[in-house]
């Protein structure tokens, strides 16, 4: 059976491809997955391959290696909670400039958004 890294694969449209050891890309769909199996780019697989309407299709897959993700340096909670304190302040005189209705200023609400999906990001590690 030949064997292959995932090149790319989109959960939500439940299919990607595999770049095989030979060379050769093969079409991955979600249904030959094994149930519970978490794919990413750079899972290795060993998969048979059938002929399929666009070419060569994984079939019997089997995940030999998941990548480990590289762990990001996450704050302490400690300094989490003063930033999450200030940004409530923060969105809090927003909030109520918004109720006023008078919209922040675009380069004020760039950086409240920047703020907002960095928070995020350490949030979701």
């Amino acid at each position: 059976m030949p064997n292959g890294k995932v090149r790319f694969y989109d959960e939500d449209k439940g299919f990607g491809f595999i770049h095989g050891d030979d060379g050769q890309q093969v079409y991955l769909h979600a249904s030959v997955l094994p149930e519970g199996t978490d794919v990413q780019a750079g899972t290795r697989l060993e998969y048979s391959v059938a002929d399929g309407r666009r070419g060569p299709q994984a079939l019997s897959v089997r995940v030999l290696e998941t990548p480990r993700l590289a762990k990001r340096s996450r704050k302490s909670a400690d300094d989490m909670a003063v930033i999450i304190e200030d940004l409530v302040k923060l969105l809090d005189g927003m909030g109520g400039r918004l109720k006023a209705g008078q919209y922040p200023e675009r380069q004020q609400a760039r950086k409240v958004a920047t703020m907002l999906r960095r928070v995020a990001d350490d949030f979701d590690v």
